[in-house]
């Protein structure tokens, strides 16, 4: 049975919110879909220069501190911006080195995608990260267990919850017979969800995703199920943003929008170390 935490909000909050960024920058284009011409490569310069900045200053204006996700290939490219996120004070955590799908490495190779990842944010000054998630939010068989092992205390890129974190457990699958379940691993996972993400329902891509859905209906569901979350005790509400997309003009108003819709409903907004810190298992 999935052993589910709750988190210890402050008095007179309702939810705890991570308003986390997947700071993909080019990484995402190479690493998740091989497009690298010229034309791919902007919109990932556009997120480093444009969207990122954007967003240090939305999250100044309002003094929110976040997770940011820097991919070690973003970090090694555009350091700078990356070390202005650091020196803001926002947590940084590791989200691979090219965006690349650990369903499709062996062993030692995602080991070692983990030892590039780390150095590239060592090198741009960043803390010892102790938040992981997951390029392509999918984990092969042998990603908890190195997680585990390289230090980390929580993950975001798991989804058997929506609105509580819970320990994530290795399942062994079997076609004919039964899933087995290992035992729950020290690891807090703060889960994501599909529905929490802004990037299939943003970026367009040609013959693959139409996305270029209005920021407005954007809007209405990302307040819809933060405002379930007020219902649920010790609930977290893990948003998944890529400046890219939400740092384009119509995006960043409406989340601004978001921000104050949810502070004036009881929103506790933290970064993912922070909530982790804070929850309890009974």
């Amino acid at each position: 049975m999935q052993k589910q935490g709750k988190v210890i909000l402050p008095k007179g909050k309702k939810v705890a919110v991570n308003l986390g960024l997947d700071f993909d920058a080019q990484s995402i284009w190479d690493g998740s879909y091989n497009l690298l011409s010229p034309a791919y490569m902007s919109r990932g310069e556009f997120c480093a220069e444009v969207g990122a900045p954007r967003f240090l200053k939305l999250f100044d204006k309002y003094q929110i501190k976040n997770t940011w996700f820097i991919p070690g290939h973003t970090a090694d490219t555009f350091p700078q911006i990356c070390k202005e996120v650091i020196a803001a004070g926002h947590e940084i955590g590791c989200h691979g080195y090219v965006h690349e799908n650990p369903t499709k490495l062996s062993y030692e190779q995602e080991a070692n995608v983990m030892k590039m990842s780390l150095a590239s944010l060592d090198k741009i000054g960043a803390p010892k990260p102790v938040t992981y998630r997951s390029p392509y939010w999918d984990f092969s068989p042998n990603t908890l267990e190195i997680i585990e092992k390289n230090g980390f205390l929580y993950d975001s890129s798991l989804m058997g919850n929506d609105l509580h974190p819970y320990l994530p457990r290795p399942v062994k699958t079997h076609s004919d017979r039964a899933n087995e379940f290992g035992e729950p691993s020290k690891i807090i996972e703060l889960p994501v969800s599909w529905f929490l993400d802004d990037f299939p329902q943003t970026e367009y891509l040609t013959g693959g995703q139409e996305g270029q859905r209005p920021a407005n209906d954007i809007f209405d569901r990302w307040a819809s199920i933060f405002d379930y979350a007020r219902t649920l005790e010790g609930a977290c509400y893990i948003l998944t943003m890529h400046p890219q997309a939400s740092g384009r003009a119509h995006m960043i108003q409406m989340v601004e929008r978001l921000i104050n819709y949810m502070a004036e409903r009881g929103a506790w907004f933290a970064t993912c170390k922070e909530i982790g810190e804070n929850i309890v298992f009974d």
